[in-house]
Parts: C-alpha cells; sequence; structure tokens
C-alpha cells in the first residue's frame, strides 16, 4: 500500500476542503492517506510517504507565507525526496486570482528536490484549483481524481 500525504495551509477552510477530497481520491485509489495542516508535519517524516501533495490559497499570486516557510524547512531533506510523486493545488478568492502561479511555485520548489510531477486532469493542468470554497460537484470531482491519480502514480513507480 502507498502512503500520500496531502498538506494544506488554509485561513479559511477552502484550502483545506480541497486537501479532504485530495486525499480522499488517493484512499479510492487505494492508498493510505494522512491530511494535515502545515503546522502538523513532521519535516523528518516526509521520507516516508510515495506522494506529497501541498495545497495553498493563492495571496497576490503566490503560495501563503506560511507554505513558503515549510517548503524553505525541507532544505534538511535535499536528495531525499528524489523520486517521490509531487503535487499541488490552491484556491483563491477569484478567477483571476493567481492560482496557476501559485501552483507552479509550489511545483518547483518540489522539482528542486527531484521529485516526480505530472499534469493534473485536462480541466486543470497544473493541479486542481477552487474559487472559494470547492462546493461545487466539478471541482470536487477534480480533487477526487487528482488524488487517485497521485497515488495511482505512485504505485506504478515503486515497488
Amino acid at each position: 500500500m502507498k502512503h500520500v500525504l496531502v498538506i494544506y495551509y488554509s485561513r479559511t477552510g477552502h484550502t483545506q476542503e480541497m486537501a479532504n477530497a485530495i486525499a480522499q481520491g488517493a484512499q479510492l485509489a487505494g492508498a493510505q492517506a494522512d491530511c494535515r495542516s502545515v503546522y502538523d508535519v513532521d519535516i523528518a517524516q516526509l521520507v516516508n510517504y510515495d506522494a506529497i501533495i501541498l495545497g495553498s490559497p493563492s495571496y497576490y499570486g503566490s503560495m501563503a507565507a506560511d507554505v513558503k516557510k515549510f517548503l524553505d524547512s525541507t532544505i534538511s531533506l535535499h536528495g531525499k525526496l528524489r523520486g517521490k510523486v509531487g503535487g499541488a493545488f490552491c484556491s483563491s478568492a477569484r478567477v483571476s486570482g493567481g492560482n496557476e502561479t501559485t501552483l507552479l511555485s509550489i511545483l518547483h520548489a518540489f522539482l528542486v528536490h527531484g521529485m516526480i510531477l505530472t499534469g493534473g486532469t485536462p480541466t486543470y493542468p497544473y493541479g486542481p484549483v477552487a474559487i472559494h470554497a470547492p462546493n461545487d460537484d466539478a471541482t470536487r470531482e477534480e480533487c477526487l481524481a487528482y488524488g487517485r491519480m497521485i497515488a495511482e502514480l505512485a504505485a506504478k513507480l515503486s515497488p
């Protein structure tokens, strides 16, 4: 069984709702999925996961400072996350709220770690996004599909 960690920062609860749906999608694919706030993640434990999916609200077209601080703290793991699957998701207040640039900034950090990334779904090629809460069926389905896709990729890549 593959282990997937879904990490989020959420001030309003919107990104947390997405994280829960993504973790549920990973579980539907047969993975063990843990869903935690950036404040509740032991950096040293990241090496124990097959896939790491990180979500943030978009603030001025970038990830929240708390997410950036979290990613900066992973420098102690440089080289130890190589080959793990990575993914990103985001929420914002409006359609042009910086979702794609936020997703790309998270994915860039994962590339520096040597993680394996895959395109998202045809609707959200960089990862799922929500405008405010993911309260419509389409956004929730995208989150479930993304969690499944990441868990399935992790299963294919590791013994």
